[in-house]
């Protein structure tokens, strides 16, 4: 691996001790991905923005990068979106103790970096050409969307990962900056007729959920769509990327005949059958307390197409009771809405327009919201995991307009939230009886550990946000094979982070308040769980010889020992089946 002299610089903290955390967790990276060369980046978009998402590992990390006055981005840098409008705060309802002034906190420390506080979750739509080259983005729509629309290219960053390339201006040179590893793997045909942005949310989920057994998919389903319509709108394309990437997807190809079809591992077929029986599934049961619409932030587009619903209630004399209807965009969308009088006429009827935050990093006052419905998919995926909590339905826009004006066209009971797993793998763990030692490697910035203790392992990816409590660090996510499980003080296995690219910071608030492992094994190259491990100095390994999820089990007692570069873990006493 050769190191650029910058970079280098950097390491050996010649520009200050932040650039130096932040070249360490380059270099980290590169090494875990097997990277021989860097690359110059030209453009970051950080996550890891709200109160609620970010939580207490956020403040407490960013508290200590700008003691360093040294320490700005090199590269231009965008920041995701808040967990709130600061200007509509008495409207919002947050109870959360302290909120504005945490959220303010947050904010002003990015900017103290030198990042822009765009605070949108849609970098690529603000009004100017998105940058070419490669890029560092950790919003996983983002992702999913510039590289498959742009030519902007950028692996699936964590929050913490897109910071360290914002801050040193590099990146290893890995996953999809390599072009041999950006070849789609799936094949979908769509064999009905997509008429609503919705429709397409419904698609990119779908897709997203399925799983194969023989599918190896390292940097997640690639897939080619083909559809009925062949040239689906800026709206269209922004819903089914947002919703695919809810499940790790970084790319896609759609309607585009001359894809390589070289890499295909399965052909999933999707009908009207698929469609119906996931609006039905997802169609509100019982009464509606509030209607979100703009997950991601809504385009031009969507909130037009919001205010044309809206103008037909208005024209037969009905108003929106107690500002059911919340509509969520980006601040440069919103000062063109509101020169061209969309916001005037939402407001006007009874609509709560707010800008710069997304419902999924909401925190909702739940005195008065127990039931969402919202056009996204995305907006569903995350309100009802552990981030809110939050039974949510889904609709294409006209019938959540018609929802937000007559409180009464949805009777029963609020629906109670399901325990259902979000999409997870099966598991394929046997157990094991004989002891074994198994080899691997650690990172750069590590160079001599020992622990001992009990080991937590499956096979099944761990989602951080939403699946694992922030307080408790108990993963909560039905379906999973260590649902119920606390990871704190463990030596934790497992294949790697999904999920929010916030991911790191919840992590290292569980190893900040004494809940976390007290060491991380990975079997395949993460960027959601090495950076905590990195920057907080957690014994890490990976790489190994043989796949630690399969030859270890949980509750047998290990020991694990980085010397010499080389890692050693060996089981000492085997738990019973």
């Amino acid at each position: 691996m050769r190191i650029p002299s910058e970079l280098t610089s950097m390491l050996n903290g010649e520009q200050g001790p932040t650039r130096q955390k932040a070249a360490r967790l380059v270099v980290d990276l590169a090494s875990v991905a097997g990277a021989k060369h860097f690359v110059r980046c030209s453009d970051a978009h950080v996550s890891g923005v709200s109160v609620l998402t970010g939580g207490h590992g956020l403040r407490t990390f960013l508290a200590d990068l700008i003691k360093d006055p040294t320490g700005t981005v090199a590269i231009q840098t965008t920041l995701n979106s808040a967990g709130c409008d600061h200007e509509k705060m008495d409207e919002m309802d947050i109870e959360h103790q302290d909120f504005l002034e945490q959220q303010f906190e947050i904010i002003h420390a990015y900017m103290q970096l030198g990042i822009k506080a765009t605070l949108s979750c849609t970098p690529y739509d603000r009004g100017i050409e998105t940058p070419e080259g490669i890029g560092s983005w950790s919003e996983s729509n983002a992702v999913c969307f510039s590289n498959s629309y742009t030519s902007l290219i950028t692996n699936r960053e964590s929050g913490l990962s897109a910071l360290a390339t914002a801050l040193t201006g590099w990146a290893p040179e890995w996953g999809l900056h390599l072009e041999g590893n950006r070849l789609p793997n799936l094949l979908v045909e769509v064999e009905v007729d997509l008429s609503d942005a919705t429709d397409w949310s419904v698609l990119g989920d779908w897709v997203g959920t399925q799983r194969g057994p023989h599918w190896l998919m390292p940097f997640g389903p690639m897939p080619v769509i083909r559809t009925l319509n062949k040239e689906p709108t800026f709206e269209m394309r922004k819903a089914l990327t947002a919703a695919a990437a809810n499940h790790g997807c970084p790319m896609l190809w759609l309607n585009d005949e001359d894809a390589d079809a070289s890499n295909i591992q399965d052909t999933l077929i999707f009908t009207s059958e698929h469609l119906d029986t996931s609006y039905a599934n997802l169609a509100p049961k019982g009464e509606v307390d509030l209607v979100v619409i703009g997950c991601p932030q809504a385009s031009i587009g969507e909130v037009r197409a919001t205010a044309a619903a809206v103008r037909t209630w208005m024209e037969l004399g009905h108003h929106i009771p107690e500002q059911r209807l919340w509509v969520f965009t980006s601040g440069h969308n919103h000062g063109i809405l509101k020169s061209d009088g969309t916001i005037d006429l939402l407001e006007e009827a009874g609509a709560l327009i707010l800008k710069d935050t997304c419902p999924e990093v909401t925190p909702y006052n739940r005195t008065r919201y127990n039931h969402l419905l919202t056009n996204s998919l995305k907006a569903e995926h995350y309100l009802t995991s552990g981030l809110n909590r939050m039974p949510t339905s889904v609709a294409r826009i006209e019938e959540c307009v018609a929802v937000a004006f007559d409180p009464q066209r949805v009777q029963g009971e609020r629906p109670k939230l399901d325990a259902k797993a979000h999409g997870s793998m099966p598991s394929a763990k046997t157990h094991q009886s004989e002891l074994c030692s198994i080899k691997g490697a650690s990172l750069p910035s590590q160079t001599e550990w020992m622990v001992e203790g009990e080991a937590l392992v499956t096979d099944v990816p761990i989602t951080y946000l939403g699946y694992v409590n922030r307080d408790t660090g108990v993963i909560e996510d039905p379906g999973h094979p260590l649902d119920g499980n606390a990871i704190e003080n463990s030596i934790l296995i497992y294949p790697k982070g999904s999920g929010s690219t916030v991911a790191p910071y919840v992590l290292m608030g569980l190893i900040y308040t004494g809940k976390g492992p007290k060491a991380i094994v990975n079997r395949d190259v993460c960027p959601l769980s090495m950076p905590a491990a990195s920057l907080l100095g957690i014994p890490y390994a990976t790489g190994f010889d043989n796949d630690p999820c399969m030859e270890v089990n949980t509750g047998d007692r290990v020991r694990m020992s980085l010397q010499n570069g080389e890692v050693h873990l060996e089981i000492l006493e085997r738990t019973s089946p």
